[in-house]
């Protein structure tokens, strides 16, 4: 795609601007400390496209900040301004056209260093470094790394919204996720410049950057890895939707409904990523299912039913294997077993049904209640829940029921069409052992809808 012309203005204005900040240190040369800078914009050349070599050249809030905002505190505007110049052009980009996007990031970096540059003289004065109380520079460090992530995050959304034509509330949405990050970078950046205006000099602000490394490195491992793992279940739920239209988006809303669920319980954080993945991959096992019988229209027989009530054993075996997914499967297994022993697939009762299954169950069960499909019409959410209240200790947990009901009054819960067709009767989740979730179609033996 090519960049529309507003695009390129929007660059060569940042490249002016930028040049014109650099100027006084160019012009003014003997005031400037050249072996600084240079010290610094080669560690930072250094520094920055093997950071991202490694980040397989990824951009954004990927780079290597601490060098520039060790400038900010070191340098004035700007000679800190120039410090960024060098790392920016030889880093690797990725897209076209390279050289704009080259000339893109220079600027961008140069006026993000050169902005916290301007803080740090601001709140702290010239000499700002000659204090020996490290802690009383924690609160003006985090200040100026503030300042280095809004300019540079700013521009980032300024550039997307004129060269990529984003929304500009889409292009803001990041900035407010990536304050946390500049922050540690900005305190590894006090840091530095800490130690390379002490009596040990510059090679002991060098072993700031190792640590930085490491530590960058394993975050970005972590979201890499995370982001895999969505991949993975949005293929998953999205093969489900594509196989069995009549329970389209009904995966999302049981994981989100099982995480109310969990919080109410007071599960920790990560025991609440696996409520959702089990939520969300419930009926995976579908996939196993024929599609003939998964879309039928008219009521199913009672070899149909029981083809249809292997999918928890599909889905168990499917997810075997799949290390994140772990501590879902028992989920996937057993969210159609019943308090009373009267679910499948092994007639578990009571306690013997997992913690998780036991949730899953109830928040399978609201969603198909307030969701209109093509053989059952939606209950109103409070009907929904009379009918979980009137079911508990027989079908569903009643302190799992207990929580969706205290989640859904503090939350809300919005309903959802999953099918174009026109509704019958309501769905019901007691009427026998089987009838729960979207297997609530009748049989033959109950009779067409």
């Amino acid at each position: 795609m090519r960049m529309p012309a507003v695009g390129h203005a929007l660059i060569a204005g940042a490249a002016v601007c930028a040049l014109c900040c650099a100027a006084p240190a160019v012009v003014g040369w003997s005031r400037t400390p050249w072996g600084t800078v240079l010290l610094l914009a080669g560690l930072y050349a250094l520094c920055e496209p093997v950071w991202r070599v490694i980040q397989g050249g990824s951009e954004g809030l990927a780079g290597f900040y601490p060098v520039l905002l060790a400038a900010a505190f070191l340098l004035e505007p700007a000679q800190a301004a120039l410090v960024a110049v060098p790392g920016a052009l030889l880093a690797p980009v990725r897209g076209e056209p390279v050289a704009a996007r080259r000339i893109w990031r220079a600027a961008q970096l140069s006026l993000g260093t050169a902005a916290a540059a301007g803080a740090a003289w601001r709140l702290l004065g010239d000499g700002r470094l000659d204090r020996p109380a490290f802690p009383s520079l924690l609160l003006p460090g985090l200040a100026v790394a503030l300042v280095f992530c809004l300019a540079v995050g700013l521009l980032e959304a300024a550039v997307l919204a004129a060269a990529e034509r984003r929304p500009p509330r889409a292009a803001l949405r990041a900035l407010p996720g990536s304050v946390p990050p500049y922050l540690v970078h900005g305190l590894a950046g006090l840091m530095m410049a800490v130690l390379w205006h002490s009596r040990y000099g510059p090679v002991s602000a060098l072993f700031v950057l190792l640590p930085m490394h490491i530590s960058c490195w394993v975050f970005d491992r972590y979201h890499r890895e995370r982001a895999a793992h969505q991949a993975t279940i949005r293929a998953l739920v999205h093969a489900v939707d594509i196989k069995d239209r009549y329970t389209r988006g009904h995966s999302e809303r049981v994981g989100r409904a099982s995480v109310l669920i969990g919080r109410e319980l007071g599960l920790a954080e990560d025991r609440q990523e696996v409520l959702r993945f089990a939520g969300i991959l419930h009926d995976v096992g579908k996939l196993g299912v024929p599609t003939r019988i998964l879309r039928k229209d008219g009521p199913l027989t009672d070899d149909e039913r029981r083809i249809i009530q292997l999918h928890p054993e599909y889905g168990h075996e499917m997810v075997r294997g799949i290390g994140f997914l772990e501590d879902a499967r028992a989920a996937i297994l057993h969210h159609h077993e019943r308090l009373d022993g009267r679910g499948y697939p092994y007639g578990l009762a009571g306690t013997q049904i997992p913690e998780f299954a036991r949730v899953v169950a109830v928040a399978d069960a609201f969603d198909a209640m307030t969701s209109t499909r093509s053989y059952s019409r939606a209950r109103a959410v409070p009907a929904a829940l009379a009918e979980l209240q009137a079911c508990a200790g027989r079908q569903f947990d009643p302190r799992m029921v207990r929580a969706l009901v205290r989640a859904v009054g503090r939350h809300g819960w919005h309903a959802a069409v999953t099918s174009d067709e026109t509704a019958l009767p309501a769905a019901t989740v007691c009427k026998n052992a089987s009838a729960t979730e979207s297997d609530d179609r009748p049989t033959r033996s109950e009779g067409a809808r």
